[in-house]
């Protein structure tokens, strides 16, 4: 959906900056928006590509939820179904992603191609996208684990205000290197990845060795009746999924970034599903080396420090301080690759003249980083980090989070079984397919995920917060998203009808090389232009 001014208003623009107005044009000769961006802009290999899925998935999930996981289901082998089925559900939405990303190879995300699809009511698919990109602070929850384990490396008792102050320096550090040295920001998280990688295949063959017999204590035997305990609470079932499809959240990360890919279509197609087949068998091992390392009930009082009780029963108590070192250094990688991404989200709203002083956030200068856009992502996840209660603080953060993501993609699977009933609409032909029944499998899932959170507990000790209702989570991230539709009603709908105006969009090539919709207020008496769409 693409407007363009009349030629009147082009030549004007030129002359005012002839460097910041170039190529103007609607779309492309296939249907598609046309997207330009400088090959100098394109800073990202295919090592880099992996990292910022890898690091995005792998933060503190696999090191500090498979206690509330095993909590949730009740046994060890529904706990490890449970994983499975999460990182089925993540490879059919890294397939639907990778579809839409090779289709269309830009910087946004979930954003354009709910626009490339859901064009009525104008712009509501562009407002209400708004506020689950500006309003959510996804980099809060890793950074208060990161806290937590520095603090039980310290050998320091947690508390509300020193876990979430070192927190609060984690992040800031992860906004200031982004925000001012982007190269070395990009090596930074491709040397933690590594650490990473180095943590769990140590995990995996330590989980070897303990079902061998080698561990410093007796050995726990959690296999011998698998499924002894198994909770049958829908609840209980639904809580344990989101926390692994936290741990999976990643698939897409790649996706925010594609303007700044050298060869974004061949990267993509290799970067996604290479990283997510290494992280699920990572995964599955760690879960079986915890297993088999650590007694059922003190894996479900060990809480986020689960990892740092497997290494003591493995290696000792001196290992146990040394693995919590390295599980922080993991959570900041991942607050580096989510601050990455969120902040060139809030770059692209700016770039379309979305937000209030858009220039402001689409900016690269003086930097040559999107520094105003990660500040925004940094504040809010400082909010979010802040204020929940202590004991709630991480899995409310988490839910909150989940949550809307399962609320997007439910529209985002919706769009692409749209597109596979009308091709000829879209003149759909992208590199990569899903196939309609794994779009139908992603869609089915995340309506699973987006209404059994509002089934109550079967017993309030089994809410998983400690002071907070079962269902905050739910009404929280759904007000965040209807917070972008007020914002639409505003933005797009009374103030033009009180102006006199109508917004349209029209292409603009600034100097930095790329191309951004740019929404103009054109009056309602004046005709639309030959070529413009409504």
């Amino acid at each position: 959906m693409v407007f363009s001014s009349s030629s009147k208003k082009v030549q004007e623009n030129e002359a005012k900056d002839p460097s910041a107005f170039v190529d103007h044009e609607t779309s492309s000769d296939d249907g598609h928006d046309v997207y330009q961006t400088s090959e100098g802009r394109r800073q990202i290999g295919l090592v880099s590509a992996i990292f910022l899925i890898f690091n995005r998935m792998i933060g503190t999930g696999i090191f500090a939820t498979p206690s509330s996981i095993l909590s949730s289901s009740g046994s060890v082998g529904l706990a490890l179904f449970i994983w499975v089925a999460g990182l089925i559900i993540a490879a059919a939405g890294m397939a639907v992603y990778l579809e839409f990303g090779t289709a269309l190879p830009r910087n946004g995300g979930e954003k354009n191609y709910l626009e490339h699809v859901f064009k009525k009511p104008k712009f509501l698919v562009t407002g209400l996208y708004t506020g689950y990109v500006v309003l959510l602070g996804w980099a809060g929850s890793n950074s208060v684990v990161f806290g937590e384990y520095i603090l039980n490396a310290a050998q320091v008792p947690v508390n509300r205000w020193n876990q979430r102050g070192i927190g609060l320096a984690c992040i800031t550090s992860a906004f200031l290197i982004h925000g001012l040295a982007l190269k070395w920001g990009l090596r930074l998280q491709n040397v933690l990845g590594v650490i990473k990688l180095i943590i769990l295949l140590i995990i995996v063959c330590a989980g070897f060795a303990a079902l061998g017999g080698q561990l410093r204590i007796e050995k726990p035997h959690n296999f011998d009746n698998a499924f002894e305990g198994t909770t049958g609470s829908a609840y209980g079932v639904v809580t344990a999924l989101y926390n692994v499809i936290w741990s999976f959240i990643g698939y897409s990360n790649a996706n925010y970034s594609m303007s700044e890919m050298k060869n974004p279509v061949r990267t993509l197609k290799i970067a996604a599903p290479t990283a997510i087949m290494i992280v699920g068998v990572l995964y599955l091992l760690a879960n079986v080396a915890y297993f088999a390392a650590v007694p059922k009930e003190d894996i479900v009082s060990s809480g986020r420090i689960l990892a740092a009780q497997f290494f003591r029963n493995v290696f000792g108590p001196k290992a146990e301080r040394a693995l919590s070192v390295f599980v922080a250094l993991s959570a900041y990688g991942n607050v580096l690759s989510v601050i990455f991404s969120q902040g060139r989200l809030v770059q692209e709203l700016g770039r379309e003249g979305i937000l209030p002083f858009s220039r402001l956030w689409a900016s690269n200068k003086p930097f040559n980083a999107p520094f105003m856009g990660l500040f925004e992502h940094w504040l809010v996840s400082v909010i979010i980090m802040l204020a929940p209660p202590p004991g709630d603080a991480y899995n409310f953060i988490l839910n909150v989070i989940s949550y809307p993501l399962s609320v997007v993609n439910v529209f985002v699977s919706i769009a692409l079984i749209w597109i596979y009933f009308h091709k000829e609409q879209f003149n759909w032909n992208p590199p990569v397919k899903a196939t309609l029944p794994v779009a139908i499998f992603f869609f089915l899932s995340n309506v699973y995920l987006v209404v059994a959170p509002f089934v109550p507990p079967p017993t309030p000790e089994l809410n998983q917060y400690k002071s907070l209702p079962y269902y905050l989570h739910c009404v929280v991230g759904l007000a965040i998203i209807a917070a972008g539709g007020v914002y639409w009603v505003f933005w797009a709908v009374l103030l033009p009808k009180l102006g006199g105006y109508r917004l349209e969009k029209e292409i603009h090539k600034d100097a930095e090389g790329w191309t951004r919709n740019v929404f103009i207020k054109v009056p309602k008496h004046q005709a639309p232009v030959e070529g413009s769409s409504f």
